[in-house]
């Protein structure tokens, strides 16, 4: 087999577990909605149940590292320990202003200025780092962009008094692209396991204190309610986040967060059968061409 082959298989592969990780995150809105707990508080179990799973996944993986064909290392310096704890303070600042913005805004204007983080990751990859974008990819943002402001504008409000929330949002949106861009090159030089176990210990630390002055209980009150945090730890976080950070390995920063974009358009589909939030005919032609913009971008990505 050649490399180009190869290479191609993984990329494929890659862009798969990619679109199968943004399924797992969709059901997150899900989780919060339905937890007992406030959303910082949510946040802070989404990744403190999770670390049990992930620390078991890296324990097991630096078993392997004597193989010659695992390429990752483990950090051994206070430098990879500073690089790793980046990536989980811009999660912490992701997950913060974005749940502090569906307090102080509407869901949908809080869900579409948060999925803002595909034009901050291209721009930065222009301006920081001297990334091209074909035509064909930039097409592709373009359609997935319009897909989303089909899907969620019809409930878009603009309000004076939802200006806070409304940049909180967007804020939201640069901390998760920022997260994204350093996750991409941390997995140049350590395992999915390791970069996600370490970012999200930080990331768990960070959001202790957020919790605190948020004034929100961190104590579920029934089974059910440790039940949703569960499945949000496991699912959305160790399951969503993992399969992001093992594609991001192989793909693009540009093009994983517009694949990315998929997530609302799930979370959508997913609230419709669980909470009969029906979905208008526009709605369901802005899901269609989020797909399709995914689709270009895929095709226009080197």
């Amino acid at each position: 087999m050649s490399e180009r082959v190869k290479n191609d298989k993984i990329t494929q592969r890659a862009v798969i577990v990619l679109l199968l990780g943004a399924a797992a995150i969709s059901f997150a809105p899900i989780f919060v909605r339905l937890s007992e707990l406030g959303p910082i508080a949510t946040a802070f179990h989404r990744v403190l149940l999770a670390l049990p799973v992930l620390w078991f996944w890296m324990s097991q993986d630096n078993k392997n590292l004597g193989n010659p064909e695992k390429r990752h290392r483990q950090p051994s310096s206070l430098k990879d320990f500073a690089r790793l704890g980046l990536a989980g303070l811009f999660f912490v600042g992701d997950l913060s202003f974005w749940h502090w913005s569906i307090k102080l805004t509407s869901i949908a204007n809080s869900t579409l200025l948060a999925n803002f983080a595909p034009i901050f990751v291209t721009l930065a990859g222009f301006l920081l780092f001297g990334e091209r974008f074909s035509k064909t990819f930039l097409i592709g943002l373009v359609f997935s962009f319009a897909g989303l402001l089909l899907l969620l504008g019809d409930s878009f409000v603009f309000q004076t008094d939802h200006l806070l929330g409304d940049a909180y949002g967007l804020v939201a949106a640069i901390f998760y692209a920022a997260y994204l861009m350093t996750v991409g090159r941390l997995r140049a030089d350590f395992s999915t396991a390791t970069v996600m176990f370490w970012s999200s210990l930080v990331t768990c630390i960070g959001l202790v204190p957020v919790t605190l002055i948020s004034g929100e209980s961190f104590i579920a009150q029934s089974l059910f309610g440790w039940a949703v945090l569960v499945a949000l730890a496991l699912i959305s976080h160790a399951g969503g986040q993992g399969m992001i950070a093992y594609a991001l390995a192989h793909l693009p920063a540009a093009f994983g967060s517009v694949g990315l974009l998929l997530q609302p358009a799930l979370a959508a589909i997913i609230a419709w059968f669980v909470f009969g939030e029906s979905l208008s005919p526009l709605q369901l032609s802005g899901g269609l061409v989020v797909i399709l913009g995914i689709y270009f971008a895929r095709r226009g990505t080197r």
